[in-house]
């Protein structure tokens, strides 16, 4: 048991009896994890802030001109891309707004990867639903995914918006002609990294909300309320 979890708990050693040391040697790492992920979080939203602030703004005015918003990843970034399709299309305050996640329909992923390659996943399914103006946010740890770049590519070719989410130092993305605004987490751990682009998600979310909500002309009362709640951290 030890060999298959000591890259996560390498302070544990084998033969390992005592029970109430274990206890606190699992806490402190708990502890010391939980404070790391903080930092970096933080840390990443103060040094992204200029980078959130431009790709909040230009989001923001697709959306207002009625485009739409597309996400993708592989692996956990496909659950944080779902999870941000999520709340940018059924927020529980704030504007709802159309977002899709290409990686919900398995008979499409499945279909796409036995007929053209896994490669083309993403970009087979932006040229079948997206149009010049729309929106394309993708994820990845690595930023080196490649059937993130090929959508990436299709997806400046064909004129959308190109939002890019990674980790490391932002890897070919980051370098990519065909990514507009791109997010990075610089960190080396992909648990830390995945936590701090959940956070960077979310701010973006916040900071286009914002955005929309300051775009309306008339608002009631309850709008209003709406969107300070919107502003507030």
């Amino acid at each position: 048991m030890t060999e298959r979890t000591d890259f996560l708990y390498p302070f544990i050693e084998p033969g390992e009896q005592d029970a109430s040391a274990l206890l606190d040697d699992l806490a402190r790492s708990a502890r010391a994890k939980a404070a790391a992920s903080t930092h970096l979080r933080e840390t990443t939203l103060d040094a992204s802030a200029p980078a959130l602030a431009a790709a909040a703004t230009v989001i923001a005015e697709r959306l207002e001109a009625g485009r739409r918003m597309f996400f993708f990843g592989n692996g956990g970034s496909s659950s944080d891309a779902a999870s941000l399709a999520n709340l940018f299309g059924h927020p529980s305050v704030g504007r709802h707004v159309a977002a899709r996640h290409l990686g919900d329909d398995g008979a499409v992923l499945t279909a796409l990867s036995n007929d053209v390659g896994f490669d083309l996943v993403f970009s087979r399914q932006l040229i079948a639903h997206a149009h010049a103006g729309d929106i394309a946010v993708g994820l990845s740890t690595s930023g080196n995914s490649r059937n993130l770049l090929m959508a990436f590519a299709t997806a400046a070719d064909r004129g959308l918006l190109t939002i890019g989410i990674a980790g490391y130092t932002g890897g070919e993305m980051a370098r990519s002609d065909h990514v507009q605004h791109c997010l990075v987490v610089d960190d080396d751990s992909v648990h830390r990294i995945q936590e701090a682009q959940a956070a960077l998600g979310f701010e973006l979310w916040r900071q286009v909300q914002a955005r929309l909500t300051a775009a309306q002309p008339a608002q009631s009362p309850a709008q209003r309320e709406v969107g300070e709640h919107v502003r507030r951290p």
